[in-house]
């Protein structure tokens, strides 16, 4: 696939999800990754579906903020796609609990962060 059309699938596939979270998150949502990196030099957008994951210091990932949660939308390799950090624990809760009722899997394997 040619690298802007692979780019223009992803960038949609990036906007629906983030518009999907910052629904449950008062417009706090932020982009991420809208390729696969792939380490070579075939383009790929990121995966139609969407799985949630959260993720926290203590599991492993570095925060930019060190305390909370970040929820993250990505795709079933872990790419991430959109993502909302600096939640408390009640806040998360509330967010996964709404992400639950709309049928959304949750992710349990490694999430592919923007740098």
């Amino acid at each position: 696939m040619q690298y802007f059309v692979a780019l223009k699938i992803g960038e949609k596939r990036v906007k629906e999800s983030r518009e999907y979270l910052n629904k449950l998150c008062n417009d706090q949502a932020m982009p991420a990754l809208a390729l696969r990196d792939n380490k070579t030099n075939v383009w790929e957008p990121v995966g139609e579906e969407n799985l949630y994951a959260v993720l926290s210091n203590t599991g492993g990932y570095v925060l930019s903020d060190s305390t909370g949660y970040m929820i993250v939308i990505c795709d079933k390799n872990g790419i991430s796609k959109a993502l909302v950090r600096g939640l408390n624990a009640e806040r998360k809760d509330a967010i996964v609990t709404r992400i639950k009722l709309d049928n959304i899997p949750e992710h349990t394997g490694d999430v592919v962060l923007p740098v």
